[in-house]
C-alpha cells in the first residue's frame, strides 16, 4: 500500500484537507475499519460461520500460503464473500466486510497429494454453497491489515494457523461432487459448472482449492480469477462468433464505485478492445493520464493482457454474456475511466459487475460510429480523442478491409 501514497503530501494533509483529490483518506479509512472490528478479533480462537471462503497466495510458489477465512460471527455470512452481489455496496462496506474475515494461513505445497488433513478440511469448505460453522486456532492474535488488491477482494486480518476444523457438515451440491470426482480437464469442469448456473466465484474457489482438473494443484486466488474468467470468455467467444451481427451502433454506460464504464458495440465482425485511463488524483493516476489498452480479434488475445491485466478478462466476459443472451455478435469497444473516488482497489469483480451493469443501461442506438462515439463523449472526463488515438480496433477502420477487395470492381 505504501506505493499509493505521497509521503510529503500526506504529511501536510494529515487526512484533513484531502489534497490528493480523493473523497476520503485511504490511510485513515483503514484505521476506522480496524477500530470497528478490533474487539471482535482480539483472540487466538475464532469461531464463526465461514461464508464460505478460502484464500491461496502466490508468493513463494510452489510453496504457497493457504487458509480458510472465518468471521467471529455466526449465521448467514454469505454477504461477506459474494462479490457479484455487492452491486449496491460502497468501498467502505467492502473494506468492512473483508475486515471481519480472519485468515488462518498455513504453508502448503501446490501439489494436492502432498498436503495433509487441514487441506482436506479447507477443500470441503470450498465445495460448500452455504456458510459453514468453523473454528480456527491461531498461533497469535490476528494482525489487522486490510490489503486491497486490483484482482481479488481485499484480504483482512490474518495469523499463522495451528488448527482448523469444520463443526458442521458443509452443503455440497451433487453436481459439484460429480465434477470433483470425475476425470475432467479443468476447462471442461469450469464450463459445466458455469452452464449449470453456479456462481462464478464459487468456481474460482474450487479451482483455487485444487479441486478441478486432471493434475490437481492449488492455484493462487489471483490466478484463479483470471483463469476462470478467461476460460468462460473463450468459450462464449466461440459461441458468439456463430451469431449474426447486430444491425446498429449501440452505446451503453454505467458508473460504479468511482469507475466509469462505456461500451460501444459495432455492427461488424467480432473483435474486442479495452481502453483504460487512471485519471489524475486516482490511485495509479499520473499528472498526465495515459491510455492503456489490450485487444483481440476473432482468434483471441495473443498471450496475456499485459497492460490492463485482469480487468480485460472481466470486462470481456460481461459483454460476451450480454451478446450470448441476445444471440448476436458485434465488434466491442470498452472504455474504463478510473476517478479519484475509487480510493481503494477492491478487486476485478467491480469491473466485471460495472460492465455488466453498463450492458443493462443503454444510452442509445445510432446509424453511424461518429454519432455513437459523440454520445459517449459527455460521460467521460478524459478527452475522447486521446482514447481514439490509442485504439487498435478503430485503427483497423482506417485500413481497407477484405470486403473492399472482394467487392471491388474496376471502372470500365
Amino acid at each position: 500500500m505504501t506505493g499509493l501514497f505521497n509521503s510529503k503530501l500526506c504529511a501536510v494533509c494529515k487526512g484533513r484537507k484531502l489534497l490528493c483529490g480523493r473523497p476520503t483518506c485511504p490511510i485513515l479509512e483503514r484505521f476506522r475499519v480496524a477500530r470497528r472490528v478490533e474487539s471482535k478479533l482480539n483472540r487466538r480462537e475464532i469461531f464463526g460461520s465461514s461464508p464460505p471462503s478460502v484464500f491461496v497466495g502466490e508468493y513463494g510458489y510452489p510453496k504457497v500460503r493457504i487458509g480458510p477465512l472465518v468471521p467471529p460471527i455466526e449465521g448467514n455470512t454469505s454477504n461477506l464473500d459474494s462479490p457479484l452481489k455487492w452491486g449496491g455496496k460502497s468501498i467502505k462496506d467492502i473494506l468492512y466486510y473483508r475486515s471481519l474475515l480472519v485468515m488462518g494461513e498455513t504453508k502448503a505445497d501446490v501439489h494436492v497429494r502432498r498436503s495433509g488433513r487441514i487441506l482436506g478440511e479447507i477443500q470441503e469448505l470450498a465445495m460448500s454453497v452455504k456458510p459453514v460453522d468453523s473454528e480456527i486456532l491461531l498461533k497469535r492474535k490476528p494482525i489487522m491489515k486490510i490489503l486491497p488488491s486490483e484482482f481479488a477482494p481485499p484480504v483482512g486480518p490474518k495469523a499463522e494457523l495451528l488448527d482448523f476444523e469444520l463443526t458442521e457438515n458443509p452443503k455440497i451440491p451433487r453436481r459439484t461432487d460429480y465434477v470433483v470426482s470425475d476425470e475432467l480437464k479443468a476447462e471442461q469442469a469450469i464450463m459445466r459448472l458455469y452452464n449449470w448456473g453456479f456462481d462464478e466465484y464459487y468456481i474460482i474457489r474450487l479451482l483455487s482449492a485444487g479441486l478441478l482438473g486432471l493434475n490437481r494443484k492449488l492455484v493462487p486466488t489471483r490466478w484463479s480469477i483470471t483463469a476462470v474468467q478467461d476460460t468462460i470468455g473463450k468459450n462464449l467467444r466461440r459461441e458468439v462468433l456463430q451469431y449474426p451481427e447486430i444491425s446498429d451502433y449501440e452505446v451503453y454506460f454505467h458508473e460504479f464505485l468511482g469507475n466509469r464504464y462505456g461500451v460501444v458495440l459495432m455492427p461488424e465482425s467480432y473483435a474486442f478492445e479495452l481502453l483504460e485511463v487512471w485519471l489524475r488524483g486516482s490511485l495509479f493516476g499520473s499528472g498526465e493520464p495515459q491510455v492503456i489498452h489490450d485487444y483481440e480479434d476473432f482468434r483471441g488475445i495473443k498471450g496475456y493482457a499485459v497492460e490492463t491485466t485482469g480487468a480485460y478478462y472481466a470486462a470481456r466476459l460481461s459483454v460476451l454474456e450480454a451478446l450470448r443472451t441476445r444471440r448476436r455478435s458485434a465488434r466491442i469497444l470498452v472504455f474504463r475511466e478510473v476517478t479519484p473516488r475509487y480510493y481503494a482497489p477492491v478487486g476485478v469483480w467491480q469491473i466485471r459487475l460495472g460492465v455488466k451493469k453498463a450492458m443493462g443501461n443503454p444510452v442509445g442506438r445510432f446509424s453511424t460510429l461518429e454519432e455513437a462515439l459523440n454520445s459517449l463523449r459527455g460521460f467521460l472526463e478524459h478527452p475522447l480523442e486521446r482514447y481514439l488515438e490509442k485504439s487498435w480496433l478503430l485503427g483497423l477502420r482506417k485500413q481497407r478491409t477484405l470486403d473492399d477487395f472482394l467487392f471491388y470492381k474496376p471502372r470500365p
